[in-house]
């Protein structure tokens, strides 16, 4: 085992010994000293990913959730991720749900969390992340809305206008389990209203700057068939640059800490792995071969990872896996993912994507 493997092992094991909230912070603080975790990041051309503009260098990011205010997205691409996404933001500072709000279910090697879109707000995000606008890379903006907003689709409108002239893309948000009302724009009316908002935002400030910010619609795997289709049809309908599948589950499948189970939030890692892919295998065959795809659901290493590729997803995310593995898992997963370019023959990594989509889209997302 390597010194970096080594020194990764024993601060996880640190930061194990705390609350999860209070690992969490800690990890935040420590990213910000400009200390990144030590690692070895992959770089190999036949991981790269164009989207219009961006040049994704590799196709694993780091999800929203995890640095919330935008405070330290060149260090997470300085640890080898190709993308970061900040957030959720919301217009106004929110503190977000009550504490504990946080739980590690470390047998299951998953994640409980209610936090409620906890955040600085927009101001505040905004210019922190303005001033680190020349440093490049692609920085992607997860936008919500308020717990109190009555016109929440006016919210995700405000955050693209926000946001734009900073943003290398854009997540609307609507598919978190903790904030209420917040899945129910993902009904049809309600979401083509959303969306349609959004993108009237994001065309405006295109005539001010000269470029069209893309605009992903971030979903839930608690949906069914009929659901999944409604969206797939208003996504391809108003012409959405991409999809990201998926978010949280408010499910419980059969979990090793029965303690922590019971715990309201939204459930991440390995138990989410199955449904999250299915439902991303799902939408994948609704909207076709074209449309862009993040697959994130308990990705927790490289056949994972390769997995979601096969199933549909041209790019990928991950959260949770680093709370038990660290920032190994991200070398660990690209280095994985080009083994198999090599062992199937390829040139480059979206070759295989979507090249077992059927397999996963025929399975029940009920089981």
């Amino acid at each position: 085992m390597g010194f970096i493997r080594i020194a990764n092992k024993i601060g996880l094991k640190s930061l194990h010994m705390l609350e999860p909230e209070a690992a969490h912070e800690a990890t935040i603080r420590l990213l910000k000293t400009g200390l990144s975790m030590p690692c070895s990041p992959v770089s190999d051309g036949r991981l790269s990913f164009q989207l219009g503009d961006l040049f994704f260098a590799n196709p694993l990011g780091m999800a929203a959730g995890f640095d919330k205010n935008g405070e330290v997205p060149d260090a997470l691409l300085k640890m080898g991720f190709g993308f970061a996404e900040a957030g959720t933001v919301t217009p106004v500072p929110q503190e977000g749900n009550p504490k504990p709000r946080n739980f590690r279910l470390t047998a299951d090697e998953a994640v409980i969390n209610r936090y409620g879109f906890n955040n600085d707000g927009h101001e505040v995000v905004y210019n922190r992340l303005k001033r680190r606008a020349r440093n490049g890379g692609v920085v992607g903006i997860n936008i919500g809305a308020n717990k109190t907003t009555e016109d929440k689709a006016a919210d995700y409108a405000a955050g693209v206008h926000r946001f734009a002239d900073i943003a290398s893309y854009f997540t609307v948000n609507i598919s978190s389990p903790n904030t209420p009302g917040l899945r129910a724009l993902q009904e049809r009316d309600a979401l083509s209203d959303l969306l349609k908002r959004s993108l009237t935002a994001r065309d405006e400030e295109a005539e001010k700057l000269g470029r069209r910010v893309p605009v992903f619609l971030k979903i839930a795997p608690d949906m069914g068939d009929a659901q999944l289709k409604d969206i797939a049809e208003e996504v391809l309908a108003l012409k959405i640059d991409g999809l990201i599948v998926s978010n949280t589950t408010v499910d419980r499948p059969r979990l090793k800490d029965a303690k922590q189970a019971g715990e309201a939030g939204g459930l991440s890692g390995k138990p989410l792995f199955r449904k999250s892919t299915i439902a991303l295998a799902k939408m994948r065959r609704l909207v076709g071969p074209d449309l862009p795809i993040i697959g994130v659901g308990g990705i927790d290493g490289g056949p994972a990872a390769w997995t979601k590729i096969t199933a549909g997803a041209n790019l990928l995310q991950l959260y949770t896996s680093m709370v038990f593995k660290g920032p190994d898992v991200i070398k660990d997963i690209n280095r994985f993912l080009l083994q198999q370019i090599e062992k199937e023959g390829l040139t480059n990594l979206q070759q295989a994507v979507g090249s077992n989509v059927d397999a996963w889209a025929d399975l029940s997302l009920s089981e």
